[in-house]
């Protein structure tokens, strides 16, 4: 029974935000001293406790406060008044419910008790929360008996003891709980009538059932006890958790009309066990397509395996959601890396797989591997312990043979590794605070479209958003935030990595990172990484910097666009290829580069904004388009945007094809590298070959191969001062560094011309 709701009746009071003309300083009647325009009264519109609440010095021997509407009195309704105190300064108080009865026509009704039970306030800024109920039967829990005689009351509270003090009084709230008291008339049904013991041995499952069959549409009250529950349990009905419950880690609990975190930590009185089996609902309720963790902050004491909380599923395939809370890792000793070092060979034929690994049994699916000629971010996709063998997440670069691999299972927070397949998860509106400790996120090794957004990864220990096979297939990641827990090292003492991604069509955009090793490291292709910010600088003078994005796959047909890079590069690498010579294909193909905003600061000279890194030899580039960029370099200068990292090959610059290189802007820069190059040439005096100088300004420094268009720019004369009207041809790839266009002329002849050269056929 709720009268509120029953019979429409309006309880509570407004909120003192309406004003203080309501208010009574005496017992509330009509005519009363209110606390409008009263000095010692004010509302404050934003308190960090109560928001909008009062704030009133006690200045009475009983400070009175009640609301002058009345609240009426309705037969057989018990009433609930609630209010929120803290002192804030001067003199200790101590605050009571109190009322006024009164009968229509407005007499009062008196030798009722008017008063509830009295709290001292003993400290300032801690919020007090005091209570009474008022009713017309004399019952346990009732604190002011009215009986039937009063049709309405005045309600509110009482200061007493010393005068002087101020408080703050959040808005007063009175509530109809009459179904405490009145069980024909409740809106609850327990589960203690239904046969629940709650010894926490007894198999309870049968009577939390029943109850929830016979609620129809009322409330499951799970009264206090430890209820043991052995098999799976729906509640179709609304459920509030007095006691506890005990699982099974088979067993499922689904609170479907309450289906958020909150309940399930009512439930089970662990945050941690509450969202494991939260989880475990989520992913067997086909009524709700999310987890609200209720803004809760759950704290985490070790990995969770999300397979392992849902174990009567291996793979998913629908759309669910994981939203709004926090999730953070406790220094409890349990996320310390697992480490294990074997000897295994490798062969270029099978490219993702390791054989006649010793120790196999030991090393973890999810390890991050590292060895000589072995890629970044390569991961243990799988193992087979009887064949002795270990599945790769992408091939080696360079490992041709036997030699020891180091094996790191770094621990995440939330681990779906378990699963074989996990489609359309997202996660939203969480933040992972990792403190340091632990890693974020490990995606399943199979399905595709994750997609985490509105989400901060804060200070993972080693990684934050980590595939390790093909479970980024087509993910999302939009507007988080990675923030690193290395933000005082140099950059070359970093370890940690944002995102790592092995699949095609991943989009990362508007998010931002501070201070990694790499932002994101990507073996796929068709990526799309827009609008991010990510920033790598540290406090070095000619200080070395690591990569913002590296791009292992030579044919990426991938766009950056839009982004501010700061203090980092792009790094485009083949290191995913066993036999990295180039024997065909397109070669570094299909990269877009444009709208970008690059800067750099106190970098050492040969810094550059993209490095393309063979690892063989033979490669070119074939699709290169970097345009509408702005390039620049505070506290010092740099030689060029652009560069090759010859650490293995250099490119073959015989075979540059499709690069555009326009419409870029550069501060700061020696070489401001173009494709096609406008060289305005002068030339003065007489000579039959006229030697045109790139100036170290085609892209990567690389050859001049092609010549589009010479034209005059005014009278081309021969000694006579007479004009000339041939046409020169030309001669590419001149000089000792292969960038000299050559002019040939039929006759000696001086003049002015501009000469379009291009590094690319």
């Amino acid at each position: 029974m709720n009268k509120e709701i029953t019979d429409g009746v309006v309880l509570m009071p407004t909120p003192f935000s309406a004003g203080l003309s309501v208010w009574s300083r005496q017992d509330g009647t009509p005519g009363s001293d209110t606390y409008a325009g009263l000095a010692t009264a004010a509302f404050v519109p934003s308190d960090q406790d109560f928001g909008g609440c009062l704030e009133l010095q006690k200045t009475d021997s009983v400070q009175r406060l009640r609301y002058m509407v009345e609240t009426p009195m309705l037969e057989g309704c018990y009433l609930r008044v609630r209010a929120r105190i803290k002192a804030v300064s001067g003199a200790l108080p101590s605050v009571r419910i109190a009322g006024w009865a009164g009968r229509a026509g407005g007499g009062h009704v008196n030798g009722l008790a008017e008063v509830g039970p009295s709290v001292a306030l003993t400290s300032y800024g801690e919020v007090v929360e005091i209570a009474a109920i008022i009713g017309p039967g004399k019952r346990t829990g009732v604190d002011m008996f009215w009986g039937r005689e009063p049709d309405f009351g005045h309600f509110g509270l009482d200061l007493t003891g010393a005068n002087g003090g101020v408080v703050r009084i959040d808005d007063i709230v009175i509530e109809d709980i009459t179904s405490v008291f009145l069980r024909n008339m409740m809106d609850i049904v327990d589960v203690r009538d239904f046969g629940a013991v709650g010894d926490g041995v007894t198999d309870d499952s049968g009577a939390f059932n029943a109850a929830d069959s016979a609620a129809n549409g009322r409330t499951v009250l799970v009264s206090k006890g430890t209820y043991r529950l052995n098999q799976d349990v729906t509640f179709d009905n609304h459920v509030r958790f007095e006691g506890t419950v005990t699982m099974p880690d088979s067993a499922i609990l689904i609170a479907a009309q309450d289906f958020e975190l909150a309940t399930y930590i009512d439930a089970f009185k662990n945050e941690e066990l509450a969202f494991r089996k939260a989880f475990q609902a989520l992913l067997n309720n086909s009524d709700h397509e999310g987890l609200d963790l209720s803004g809760r902050r759950v704290s985490i004491h070790g990995p969770i395996d999300l397979q392992a909380a849902v174990p009567n599923r291996t793979s998913y395939a629908q759309r669910r959601v994981l939203r709004n809370g926090q999730l953070r890792a406790e220094d409890s000793g349990n996320w310390a890396p697992v480490t294990v070092t074997s000897q295994a060979s490798y062969s270029a034929s099978n490219s993702t797989r390791l054989t006649n690994v010793a120790n196999v049994a030991n090393i973890q699916i999810g390890s991050l591997v590292q060895a000589s000629g072995v890629g970044r971010e390569i991961y243990v996709k799988d193992k087979n312990v009887a064949a002795q063998t270990v599945t790769l997440s992408q091939p080696l670069s360079d490992a041709i043979g036997t030699q020891n691999y180091t094996f790191t299972r770094f621990k995440f927070m939330l681990d779906f590794s378990g699963f074989d397949s996990l489609q359309d998860f997202e996660i939203a509106d969480i933040e992972l605070q990792c403190n340091g400790l632990a890693s974020g996120i490990l995606l399943a090794p199979n399905g595709g479209i994750f997609h985490l957004r509105d989400s901060v990864i804060n200070r993972p220990g080693h990684r934050g958003l980590t595939s390790h096979g093909e479970g980024c297939q087509g993910m999302l990641v939009d507007r988080c935030k990675f923030i690193s827990a290395e933000n005082g090292d140099l950059t070359q003492n970093r370890q940690s990595v944002a995102i790592t991604a092995n699949s095609n069509d991943v989009k990362i955009r508007d998010n931002r990172a501070t201070q990694f090793r790499h932002f994101a490291v990507l073996s796929g292709a068709f990526q799309m990484i827009t609008g991010n910010h990510f920033f790598q600088g540290d406090s070095a003078t000619n200080g070395v910097r690591s990569a913002g994005i590296v791009l292992t796959l030579r044919a990426c047909n991938s766009t950056i666009s839009g982004n501010y890079i700061d203090n980092c590069h792009i790094e485009w690498t083949n290191e995913r290829e066993p036999e990295p010579d180039y024997t065909g294909g397109f070669g570094f193909a299909g990269l877009t580069i444009t709208g970008n905003v690059f800067l750099c600061s106190n970098t050492a000279p040969w810094f550059a904004f993209l490095a393309i890194k063979p690892y063989g030899t033979g490669h070119f580039v074939n699709g290169l388009n970097v345009s509408g960029n702005s390039f620049r370099c505070t506290q010092g200068t740099i030689n060029r945007v652009e560069r090759v990292d010859t650490s293995f090959a250099n490119l073959d610059m015989t075979k540059m094809r499709k690069i555009d290189f326009v419409g870029n802007t550069f501060h700061n820069i020696e070489y401001a590298a173009k494709n096609p190059l406008l060289v305005a040439h002068d030339q003065n005096s007489e000579a039959t070959t006229w030697v045109v100088d790139t100036d170290s300004r085609l892209p990567f420094n690389s050859r001049s191969l092609n010549v589009e268009a010479v034209v005059a720019r005014g009278k081309i004369k021969n000694s006579a001062n007479v004009g000339k009207y041939d046409m020169p041809y030309t001669l590419t790839g001149e000089g000792p560094g292969n960038n000299l266009v050559h002019l040939i002329w039929p006759t000696a002849v001086r003049g002015d011309v501009n000469v379009t050269v291009r590094c690319d056929l």
